[in-house]
Parts: C-alpha cells; structure tokens; sequence
C-alpha cells in the first residue's frame, strides 16, 4: 500500500508539473485583450544585486548615476531583483509584464546644478544590451525565461525617437537650443538663406528614398552639430555616432513640425524619415525579438516619430515575431494626450498604422468621473469614439488602459489634489473604483507598479517614481499611502494590503469571464452629474450579457438599466444583483456609493 501511495504521489505530481508546463506553453496563444498588464520601472523594484548598483563606475553620483537618497538617480532596482517578485507579480494576477527601457544608458546628463540619472532608461546610448545598472543579457533571458515559465508575457518598452544627449551645437552649445524650421534654414543652405549652397539635390525628408538622402552630405543647415572627443564612440551600434542620422534642429515645441523634428528636452532627435535610420531599428529591435522571444513593444513618444516610419517599422517587426513562432505580438505606441481627445490617438492608428496604442483617453475620462466630479457621461464620449480607431471596436479591445503611469502621475495624487476635503478611505474607494472600471470595461488593463500597495504620489514624472524596496528618498517616505500606515521607508510588497487583494479579485473574474476580455461593449445608461454609468460586455460565444454597474456619486443609488430583452435571470458576480429583470429589457440595480456591480445573465441566448 505504501508503494502504491508513492506511486500514486508521484504520478499526481507529474501530471501537475505538466499540466503547468501546458499552460506556461498555451500563453503565446492569448490575445492582446485577454492579459493583465503590469508595469515597472526596474530600477524602483527590487534590488537583487547590490553589487551592479554603480555599474562598475567609479567616483560619486554624478559619475556613476547611482544615489538611493534622490529621486532623480539611480536607486538599484535590478533584474535579478525583478526575477526574485514574479511570484508577487503573478499572484496579483498579473499575466505580461511591461518592462521599463533596459537597455544602456547615459548615465547621468543635464547642466551643472541641475543634473540627473538615467535611471528610467530613456537616455539610450547602445541600443544593443542591459545597462549594467540592471543586470547583463544573461539575465534578460533568465528574467523572459523566468516569465514564460509562468505563463506570463514580457512586453519591452523601445525608443526609436531619440538617443541621449551627446550632440552638441556650437551655436548654443551650453544653452537651450531653439528649433530651427526647414522653411528658415533649408537643408540647401549652411547655416540659414544666406548660407553656402550644400547638400545639392536634396529634395528635402518628405521625399524617402536611398537616393534622395545620399545626397545628404552635411549636417550644419540650422546648427553645426558637434561630439566632444571623449563620447566620439560612445552609442552602438556605430552609425548612431554620425550627426548625419539626426535633424539637429534645435529643441522641440511639442507643436508643429517641431514635434517630429526637435530635440526632446535636448535629446538627440533621430531623422527616421532616412531609410538607412528605418533600417536601423529595424535590425536593432528584431534582434531582441530573436534572442529573448519578447512578445510585444510599447513604443516610447510614437507621437514624435513621422507616420512613414511606423508603417514601415511595425510590418517588420510582426514578421520577425511571426519567425520567431510569437503569434499574438502586441504593439502599443505612447500618444500623449491629457484630455479624452480619441480623434487624435485614433489617427496614429489609421495613419500611422500602429496596432493600438496607449489609451491616454481612458486615464482622463476616468480622472474627470472619479476626480472631478464630472458626469459619467465622460465615460460615454470617450467609448463612443471607438469607431475612430484602425478596426473600430475591435482595436478598441485591445487599447492599453491606466490610470496612473511613470510620466503622468497617480490617481492617488490626482483624487487628493482635485478632491481635497476627502479622506483617505474616500480616495482609496475611489482608486478601488477606478479599478473596477479598468478591469471591466474595455480595454487591457495596466497596473502601474506601487498603485497596488496604495503609492499616490507627490506629482508627476520623479515624483510618481517611488521605489517599491526601502526607500531612502525623503520626499517619497513622507508620503501618505493608501489602505496601509506603510511608508515607503519599507518594503511594500504586501499581498494583503486591500488594493492589492481587490485587484487579485478583478484580475480573477476577467480571467474567468470572456465577455470581460474578449466581449462587445454596450452603453446602456449614464448620468449627467456623479451617478450611474451602466453597460453590457457581450459574450463573444453564448451572446449572454454581463451587466456592469458603478456608482460614481457618494450617495446610495437605485436605478433601472437597459438590457437584453430576452434575458431572465442574474446571478451576482461582484456585488448584489437582484436575480430577475424588473420587466424584459429593464433591470433594477442598487448600488452603494462610490461601488459597482458586476451581473451575469443566465438565459439570454
């Protein structure tokens, strides 16, 4: 009998071990729509290894990057670190991991008083390998490796806009750079209209052949570009060290022809309309593709970036995904917006011809509901755009939706700055809200790493940066935490903190109901002022409806809601659902303040 029961044991175990390793298999075959998105930084992670903190580098702060007291320099976080939480990760029911830029940075730029770290990976001098702030490419593929073993996707954030800043320009050479126009400093002429004659038969960067930018000689048509000796070779691979793959025209307005051609705050600003620089990136991130097995980008200010080079660029990176076996390769490109402006992010879909991208009009809608106190009917105008998008409805669903980011700043920050007679347990009801919002309606929800250990921030940029490992930052461990008397001075990892237990729940029901993931939306109603907002996620197979309500006012709510006229029954799925329509096609909800429901139909056929 004690044989049998070892017997017995062992096979169970093997059947275990390979029913697991089915489903870390089964993973490429998922959808955009049908992950949970989390995203880091990781140099605000973990710090697996504090032997790689200064890179190798000698001497202090301004030589290594590395300084865990100040917000804008290296603090340690690492991928040994990362590898180390992908239990956390996964346990929050996580399923891809948008990893912040790895790759080798700058480390430290910006004017004497006023310099900073490349911590954020942003400042990319070798395109090619792991900062070694972070780790080596051994263990890149032991972190990728590690997430595929658990089922779980590695979506890498690339930069093809801009390098770090080592051009330099003598005209301005130790001042900001104001943008130079083509219209007042032709390619034709050195230096502005009265110049020398150069570049003879250029016919501009509109016109994108070979051809055309091989009579591209010199770079001085707005400002003599210049590298100071000591960072001559510096960026990898070596074409990048030639002024001549750059506009050097000066800084950005963010407006006009400036967006695409300027420098972002005096980063060298790449000229992606040359088919040699297309080439590039082409081969630079086919190659993470083919040696890690990545299975999506989000393109860092895609915005900035001139639409040829999307439409040439994002083909060649699903083939190479289709080469590599990864069938469901997710691209999203970041197109800034601060309000719900869906006209806009919808353009760099149907020009530009990028998959999705990030879905900026989500955050401001949300923010406008739960922060403002704006209607609802915000929610209703940003979703009745989504026939604007490449693909309508369908690229809708796989639109990346946040409510906090890196950049942007919290919600936490945003509902405390614009809601400040509330109290900490109205905003966390209010952060678990925007929550549920992310995780039912449509879309791939994005965790921003600290929002579900209740981090809000002090503002945007450095200050939404905080470092999930023990803190050293005083103006990050003064900051008052969501649903926790936790501080940042301490790890906050916390599985029970009541964020991260209400996300562990949200992330289960989408798991476990395809209309959440994969279903038609339908707005049934919403309110003027803070209120209802109700619709219907459509199973894509059995047609049934879920019915999703929220309350976004602080008073309780009774209301009728339209549904599906056929359906006679509902069963609760969070929340209280009444368990029959008030009559066919309308349904009787109550809703608590600042809650929701979630109710699935039962007959609908």
């Amino acid at each position: 009998m004690r044989r049998s029961a070892r017997l017995l044991a062992c096979s169970w175990l093997l059947w275990l071990s390979a029913a697991q390793a089915a489903d870390a298999n089964d993973f490429r075959e998922r959808l955009p729509q049908d992950e949970v998105v989390y995203f880091l930084l990781p140099d605000r992670f973990e710090n697996g290894d504090p032997a790689n903190d200064r890179a190798g580098l000698k001497g202090d702060r301004l030589e290594t990057g590395f300084d865990p007291t100040h917000k804008g320099f290296y603090h340690g976080g690492d991928l040994k670190g990362l590898i180390s939480r992908l239990d956390y990760i996964q346990g929050l029911g996580a399923t891809a991991i948008w990893l912040g830029p790895i790759y080798k940075n700058k480390p430290v730029q910006g004017p004497p008083g006023n310099e900073s770290a490349g911590y954020h990976g942003y400042w990319i001098t070798d395109f090619t390998r792991v900062d070694d702030h972070f780790g080596t490419q051994k263990d890149m593929k032991a972190f990728v490796d590690a997430a595929h073993a658990r089922g779980m996707k590695v979506y890498l954030d690339i930069i093809t806009n801009h390098t770090a800043d080592v051009i330099s320009y003598r005209q301005c050479s130790n001042t900001a750079c104001v943008f130079r126009s083509p219209a007042d400093y032709p390619y034709s002429r050195a230096g502005g209209t009265d110049g020398s004659a150069i570049n003879e038969g250029f016919l501009g960067e509109r016109v994108q052949t070979e051809a055309n930018f091989a009579k591209l000689k010199r770079a001085d048509y707005a400002y003599e570009p210049f590298v100071r000796p000591h960072e001559a070779k510096v960026k990898v691979p070596e074409w990048l060290n030639d002024p001549i793959w750059y506009h050097n025209r000066g800084d950005t307005t963010f407006r006009g022809e400036s967006s695409i051609m300027g420098d972002f705050v005096g980063l060298d600003d790449l000229m992606t309309q040359n088919p040699r620089v297309v080439q590039g990136f082409v081969d630079i991130y086919g190659r993470w593709i083919e040696e890690f097995g990545v299975d999506g980008f989000r393109i860092d200010t895609a915005r900035h970036v001139n639409p040829e080079f999307w439409q040439a660029f994002v083909p060649a990176m699903l083939a190479k995904a289709k080469e590599r076996n990864i069938p469901n390769f997710h691209i999203f490109g970041e197109v800034f917006a601060e309000n719900i402006d869906v006209a806009t992010l919808a353009r760099h879909t149907r020009v530009d011809k990028l998959p999705t991208v990030l879905d900026f009009a989500f955050r401001a809608a949300v923010l406008e509901t739960l922060t403002k106190n704006a209607g609802p009917d915000k929610l209703t105008a940003l979703f009745n755009g989504d026939s604007l998008y490449e693909g309508g409805e369908a690229t809708a669903l796989q639109l990346p939706t946040f409510i906090s980011n890196h950049d942007a700043g919290r919600f936490g920050f945003y509902a405390r700055k614009h809601l400040q007679g509330a109290s900490d347990a109205e905003v966390l009801q209010r952060s678990l809200l925007a929550h549920a919002m992310m995780f039912t309606l449509r879309g791939v929800p994005v965790i921003y790493a600290g929002d579900e250990q209740g981090f809000a921030g002090d503002g945007v940029d450095q200050d939404a940066r905080e470092d999930m490992f023990p803190s050293r930052v005083a103006v990050y461990n003064d900051n008052v935490l969501l649903g926790t008397k936790a501080t940042t001075a301490q790890s906050n990892f916390d599985r029970n903190h009541p964020l991260y237990s209400a996300i562990k729940e949200m992330a289960a029901l989408r798991k476990d109901h395809a209309a959440l993931r994969r279903g038609k939306q339908i707005v049934r109603n919403y309110s003027e002022k803070p209120g209802l907002f109700a619709v219907s996620r459509i199973d894509p197979q059995t047609e049934r409806e879920i019915v999703i309500a929220f309350n976004t006012s602080t008073e309780p709510l009774q209301a009728n809601v339209e549904v599906d006229v056929r359906t006679r029954a509902f069963t609760s799925l969070q929340g209280t659902c009444a368990p029959r329509p008030s009559a066919p096609g309308s349904y009787r909800v109550t809703l608590e303040p600042l809650s929701y429901v979630v109710c699935a139909a039962q007959d609908a056929t």
